[in-house]
């Protein structure tokens, strides 16, 4: 039998976009159907909640931070290799269709294929934008469009990558196969053809205390993200129609898409392992928000992550995050684990759905940029969760902590609570241990002397550990600062001082 793996993943989409997350007024059959048919996970987190550093922990299996596209319009290193890179040289062919957002040029890309994939099915926006008269990409730029009678579905991204997504499986069904299918829909400008840019005109988000958070106790960052909203009505942040309904309709113009999708995949793949899942979410007005920045609130952290081809009808609710996703696909095609993959393999957790992989998942921020949407400047967060209670480190700023099973809607920060100060406590060890085992660049004593945190004592060199590269492959072994010779432990103590004695 082939191993066949299909990532399909959109932009922008949070849980409560999905029927099958609980909100009924969401017409989402396609993803619906495909949680009945595998399982459905509750507390699955994205890496950092901004494009280009989200995709690139999906795709190199390593955190934002070590692979270095810590913004928007960072490239991938040379020396950080992908998923389709590791499985094309172990023989497994590799297609990539839709929105890449890694190689560090705008928005749309440059239209080139990266080492790994088969250029003969690479689809980035640039190459969509390239079809297209210079008036029509115009068009494929503004929302207005949606409601222009020739501009079919034929006409938006969403659909060309779906007719080459197909493309590929036509051409594909006795390969073993990774494909990815990365829709940009329902990010702006949510583009989508009648019906769906009407379907929602009288749709608001679920209520929640949250749009009536006052943020005082909150980080100073947020009070000026809310902007003007910091004092408007709580009724009024959950607005209908606009935006808001053409986003809603993009997001099923993006589940049809899909269905099309599986149309292919339930006729010719019904063995194949198929996984949905979002980059981020958006704030949408939760916590006066909008858009996401450095925060882990639920709305834009806790992304959908859908499996199916292992257990049916099953919820995991146990921490998840999509740094898992490179170490399951590679177990998935029998391939051994690079040492250097800092997530872990979700594969037995597929067919057996009550199985922990994870104490804790970890949530990250540095900054935005690209030239659209550079908002904040630096902002030093990261963010870890057991499932329950959620630690969010902002270093320059005001910290959090979050019982999210007393207070689901995030408004009550525990930071300073003297009753959860040992659970406090248990996640910033677990935090400042992962900043250090990751090798995280940005670590110092900073992120562990915390005005809440008495017990810390400022120390200039992070647990006495040196953490080089595991670089077993594709580079050559570092060579040891004391000796020359090529590196023999990763992982080893430090010389406080180089004395000049």
């Amino acid at each position: 039998m082939n191993k066949q793996f299909i990532l399909i993943m959109a932009d922008t989409v949070r849980k409560d976009m999905l029927g099958c997350y609980g909100n009924a007024e969401m017409n989402t059959p396609n993803i619906d159907r495909l949680c009945a048919e595998g399982i459905r996970y509750e507390n699955a987190y994205s890496c950092q909640p901004v494009c280009g550093p989200a995709r690139s922990a999906i795709f190199t299996g390593v955190f934002p931070h070590s692979n270095g596209v810590v913004a928007n319009s960072l490239p991938l290193g040379d020396n950080v290799k992908t998923i389709g890179q590791r499985l094309s040289d172990n023989g497994i062919h590799c297609g990539y269709v839709g929105k890449w957002h890694l190689d560090g040029s705008d928005y749309f890309g440059n239209g080139r294929c990266p080492e790994g994939f088969d250029p003969d099915y690479w689809y980035d926006m640039k190459c969509y934008l390239e079809e297209l008269s210079d008036e029509d990409k115009q068009r494929s730029r503004k929302s207005a469009t949606s409601f222009d009678a020739d501009w079919t579905a034929d006409k938006t991204y969403a659909h060309r990558c779906t007719d080459r997504a197909i493309r590929f499986l036509e051409n594909n069904k006795n390969t073993d196969f990774f494909l990815t299918i990365s829709y940009d829909e329902p990010h702006g400008p949510c583009i989508c053809p009648p019906p769906f840019n009407t379907m929602y005109e009288h749709t608001r988000m679920p209520e929640s205390k949250n749009y009536a958070d006052d943020l005082r106790r909150k980080p100073l960052m947020q009070q000026l993200w809310a902007g003007k909203d910091i004092d408007a009505a709580p009724e009024s942040l959950r607005t209908e129609g606009g935006g808001l309904a053409l986003f809603l309709g993009c997001n099923s113009f993006m589940d049809h898409q899909v269905g099309r999708v599986m149309e292919i995949i339930d006729r010719d793949f019904p063995d194949a392992i198929v996984m949905f899942t979002s980059d981020h979410g958006d704030m949408l007005g939760n916590h006066r928000l909008q858009m996401k920045n450095a925060a882990m609130y639920q709305e834009i952290a806790n992304i959908p992550l859908i499996v199916r081809g292992g257990e049916k009808g099953k919820v995991v609710t146990a921490p998840a995050s999509h740094i898992d996703i490179v170490p399951t696909v590679m177990e998935y095609m029998g391939l051994p684990l690079p040492r250097l993959l800092e997530g872990k393999s979700m594969l037995a957790q597929f067919r057996d759905s009550t199985l922990q992989i994870n104490d804790y998942v970890y949530t990250e921020f540095t900054r935005y940029e690209v030239d659209h949407d550079g908002f904040g400047g630096l902002q030093m967060m990261r963010g870890v969760t057991d499932g329950r209670f959620k630690l969010v480190v902002h270093l320059c700023d005001t910290d959090e902590l979050y019982d999210m099973q007393a207070d689901p809607d995030e408004v009550e920060n525990l930071i300073d609570c003297s009753d959860t100060a040992d659970v406090r406590d248990r996640l910033h060890d677990a935090l400042l241990a992962h900043m250090n085992d990751t090798r995280d660049p940005y670590r110092g004593y900073q992120w562990a002397v915390r005005p809440w945190r008495k017990d810390k004592i400022p120390a200039w060199e992070n647990d006495a550990f040196t953490r080089q590269r595991e670089n077993e492959e594709y580079e050559p072994r570092q060579l040891d600062y004391d000796t020359g010779l090529p590196m023999v432990q990763a992982v080893r103590s430090k010389k406080l001082y180089d004395a000049k004695k």
